[in-house]
């Protein structure tokens, strides 16, 4: 038997004990009257003299965290709302019953206690406590704080312990609950319309990614988990939804990294008679507003490095090339070199030769080469707020060509922070002929290989058939602005249950279900 086992049965023993004393061992209830932050909020700097008169009273519920016992009376802190009151129990106020249930308790059970605020010698904020009412019992024990849930995986599948442990884990998903409430107050008071689309689709469209496939029974379909929401919230502003928004899960069959999760968390935002230029605006007022709403300031740290929201960068893709283009690969490339194809080859060459990694097949489209060498070249450069905008055609099946450089360009934007990419933007392309030839060109790259290429959709043609409006698109990542907002180096940091392998404890469980 295992120690944990050994403790399991101890705990259950206890269990039986505490019902013995007349307390059921899974009480559906209790009626508290405070809030334990609200508690230490509130009276945190009341002096002691000013609790004894009036007293006040008070039930409050809470995890045992902490327990010190000294002969007839002890001590103990509660945890609720990530933060700890101190209780005291005393023999002679809680009774024999109280004060032998008080003994049965362990770290991480559940209890309600009814008495009064006081201060002890050391001045520390406690309760005296009048009764104890037990609520539920840790039969696992707790990681000791420091020497034991330190095995960052096990704290992403004990989430529910990493949390009890770790109270700056909590306000980690605290803070990114604020920041959903502060898109949907920003989007709500500017009438934009919350809506639902379907997460499983017949056709993976709106993104450039793999899907996850399912299949469903009664119909007898195949359908694919939504990668975007994209096309089906345009064709809600065809149909009259001139602003309208989600904030969405989507599914994407790739790979796992700091930055990247299978399943995650996106806002997508449309606004009719808008345009890329107008959604940079509306982009750089929003994630100010939601700097400041979650953290009271415009300015962030991540990775020990300020971040600040309230100041934006805005350059052309060309332009980022250009300004960070490495010493090595000899002179800056000049604007109009982008637009000839034997140029950007040359440009090519001259970084490879000069060692900067990039993917490269001469038989992409010239656009592919260009976004790439941005990757390459800049990306990771791109620290502070940056608007990266115009983007080749090639790489944008669903935006407006540019309008002064129609044949190469699409009007489309990218928002950088931190080297990372946490929003995509467009100029709606609302032509249906325009799109069925985007649509085409994509099948030939699915033809040739390119398995992230999107599919065709016929349904979505027929939509923009009937008239969508000039529109501004967006779509922004919650998991990566969470990250940046709360100093989180990893997206699965920002997700309350990352999808991870299966562990080796389970890996064995899993053998001994088939042996049997």
């Amino acid at each position: 038997m295992s120690l944990d086992q050994k403790i399991y049965e101890q705990r259950k023993d206890k269990l039986k004990q505490i019902e013995a004393l007349g307390q059921p061992a899974y009480p559906y209830k209790y009626d508290a009257t405070h809030f334990i932050p609200d508690v230490l909020a509130k009276y945190s700097e009341t002096p002691a003299e000013q609790l004894e008169n009036p007293r006040v009273e008070m039930r409050v519920a809470g995890r045992i965290m902490a327990v010190r016992l000294m002969g007839k009376a002890g001590f103990c802190h509660l945890q609720q709302g990530g933060k700890r009151l101190q209780i005291y129990v005393k023999k002679d106020a809680v009774g024999e019953k109280g004060f032998e249930l008080f003994r049965l308790l362990d770290i991480g059970d559940h209890i309600g206690v009814r008495g009064y605020l006081f201060r002890t010698r050391t001045n520390e904020l406690t309760v005296h406590v009048d009764e104890i009412t037990f609520l539920a019992k840790d039969l696992l024990p707790l990681p000791e704080k420091w020497h034991g849930l330190q095995d960052v995986e096990l704290r992403y599948r004990q989430r529910y312990v990493d949390m009890t442990m770790n109270p700056e884990v909590r306000e980690v998903f605290v803070k990114r609950a604020k920041i959903v409430q502060s898109i949907r107050r920003y989007f709500d008071e500017r009438n934009f319309v919350e809506v639902e689309t379907p997460m499983m689709q017949p056709l993976a469209g709106g993104a450039a990614a793999r899907p996850f496939v399912t299949h469903h029974n009664t119909l007898d379909m195949d359908l694919y988990l939504r990668i975007a929401p994209e096309l089906y919230l345009k064709r809600l502003v065809v149909g009259g939804l001139e602003r309208v928004y989600e904030i969405n899960r989507n599914f994407r069959n790739e790979g796992i990294s700091t930055h990247h999760n299978p399943e995650f968390t996106m806002l997508e935002f449309y606004q009719a008679y808008a345009d890329y230029h107008d959604l940079m605006t509306l982009s750089e007022e929003l994630l100010k507003q939601v700097a400041l709403d979650v953290n009271g300031t415009t300015i962030s740290m991540f990775e020990g490095r300020e971040i600040e929201w309230g100041k934006f960068q805005r350059l052309s893709m060309r332009e980022a090339i250009t300004k960070y283009w490495p010493e090595e690969a000899g002179a800056k490339p000049e604007m109009a070199e982008f637009s000839d194809r034997a140029k950007v080859e040359d440009m090519v060459r001259r970084l490879q030769n000069a060692k900067v990694s990039m993917p490269y097949d001469p038989k992409e489209p010239t656009g592919r080469a260009i976004a790439d060498m941005f990757e390459a070249v800049a990306e990771e450069h791109l620290w502070e707020p940056t608007i990266l905008y115009d983007f080749p055609l090639a790489i944008s099946p669903l935006s407006k060509n540019k309008r002064d450089e129609p044949e190469e360009w699409v009007e489309r934007f990218e928002i950088y922070v931190a080297g990372m990419e946490i929003g995509n933007a467009f100029s709606e392309l609302n032509d249906p002929e325009e799109q069925r030839r985007r649509f085409e060109q994509q099948l030939s790259e699915r033809a040739r290989g390119d398995e992230e290429a999107h599919q065709m959709d016929e349904d979505y043609i027929r939509a923009l058939s009937y008239g969508m409006p000039p529109t501004g698109g967006e779509g922004i990542g919650i998991d990566r602005v969470t990250m940046l907002l709360t100093g989180s180096p990893s997206i699965r940091d920002v997700i309350l249950f990352p999808l991870l392998r299966p562990g080796k404890h389970e890996e064995e469980e899993e053998g001994a279900e088939e042996q049997q």
